[in-house]
């Protein structure tokens, strides 16, 4: 009878072992680092949800904030304090406008291009590169300020 070698066999069967326990091991070492990036990441979306949240609460603030100052009283006691003599807008001083505005504008621009003269230019004012006043305008116009 002839003897088989069984110490072949279980070397294979130790080496394969170890393989399949270094794969395992490879694998959950593998699944751990998934969730430690996924917390990770999760940490850093809280993180950007509560700025995120904090900025709409300064907003807020400050949209009440500009809302308070906007009101009349607070306007008449800022031109009392500021001693600036604004005058509050008579009805005579209000001119009411049908239609859109701007439809009304082009139409105007668009006349002045296709009657062949281009509009001028608006002039800037050198001191702020912002449109310059108008000269005197009629009496029929929007009230910035007025006699005390």
């Amino acid at each position: 009878m002839k003897k088989t070698n069984t110490n072949a066999f279980v070397s294979q069967m130790l080496v394969y072992s170890l393989l399949l326990i270094g794969l395992a091991g490879a694998g959950g070492m593998t699944a751990v680092w998934q969730r430690q990036a996924i917390a990770a990441t999760a940490g850093r979306i809280k993180q950007l949800e509560q700025q995120a949240a904090e900025t709409d609460r300064r907003q807020a603030g400050v949209t009440a904030a500009v809302a308070a100052e906007q009101t009349l009283d607070a306007l008449n006691r800022r031109n009392q304090h500021w001693m600036l003599g604004l005058a509050q807008v008579r009805e005579n001083q209000i001119v009411r406008v049908d239609g859109q505005p701007e439809r009304r504008l082009a139409a105007k621009r668009n006349a002045e291009i296709l009657a062949g003269r281009a509009a001028p230019p608006p002039a800037l004012d050198r001191n702020t590169s912002r449109p310059a006043a108008p000269p005197a305008p009629p009496q029929a116009r929007y009230a910035l300020g007025g006699a005390r």
